[in-house]
């Protein structure tokens, strides 16, 4: 189903650079910048950064062709136009015409195969893309995985501890003042979980690794359907092998 048009949307393009019009163009047609952000496969705090940092200049292309494929043939669905857009996505440059460095925080997995990443809530909100690499690579490695969420305590089905919930593993629920807890499924001890049945979790979930996370707690009877995460963390190791 098409996105509903968005309305009353404030317009001043005249200090807008291109890629904040083009934005705003597939916002008037119904995309939100979480919707944009996955057509470029970047996190929604950068199409933010289009209006307030003059940012973007990398993705016009992309954005251009997206817009084209929405106004002109009618293409809706995300994974198809996020399809079309990393088909005109290119690097940045140097001065000297060198592909510019990425910055980013590092999900590094280490030749030992241990790896970790975590996001925070605005991540989380947008699908966690930044965790989808590392699992990708854990999964191409054969390792194990492991994570911890943060959810109100009241989204958890089972009580603190209880060895229903996470049976072996042996570090302690982290409560918080913010009425939130901790817990961790999976460890190196209790044989953690394959990477490459989360990776094609996410894969199911068109990249969202929030939602496969989701999935999963709410299909083994571990979190209610309507909880939210708002902490993640992916921990990988590689499994070893008995002699």
């Amino acid at each position: 189903m098409p996105p509903r048009p968005r309305r009353n949307r404030p317009r001043n393009q005249g200090g807008l650079n291109e890629a904040a019009q083009l934005a705003d163009r597939l916002q008037q047609a119904g995309y939100t910048k979480r919707d944009i952000a996955r057509m470029i496969n970047r996190d929604p705090s950068l199409v933010s950064q289009f209006y307030t940092k003059n940012k973007g200049a990398a993705f016009v292309t992309a954005l251009r062709e997206v817009l084209t494929a929405v106004e002109a043939a009618g293409i809706t669905d995300l994974p198809e136009l996020a399809a079309i857009a990393a088909r005109h996505t290119q690097r940045r440059t140097t001065a000297s015409g060198t592909r510019a460095r990425v910055r980013g925080k590092a999900l590094l997995v280490t030749p030992t195969g241990s790896g970790t990443g975590r996001v925070g809530a605005q991540a989380i909100a947008s699908g966690s893309a930044r965790l989808r690499p590392l699992i990708a690579e854990a999964a191409r490695r054969g390792l194990r995985l492991a994570f911890t969420v943060r959810l109100a305590k009241t989204a958890y089905v089972h009580p603190s501890g209880s060895r229903t919930d996470s049976p072996g593993i042996r570090r302690d629920v982290i409560q918080r003042a913010d009425h939130t807890e901790e817990r961790s499924y999976g460890s190196a001890q209790t044989g953690g979980f394959d990477a490459a049945d989360f990776a094609r979790r996410v894969d199911a979930a068109g990249g969202d690794v929030t939602a496969a996370i989701h999935q999963w707690l709410v299909e083994t009877e571990r979190i209610h359907a309507d909880a939210q995460i708002v902490h993640l963390e992916i921990r990988t190791w590689r499994p070893t092998t008995s002699r």
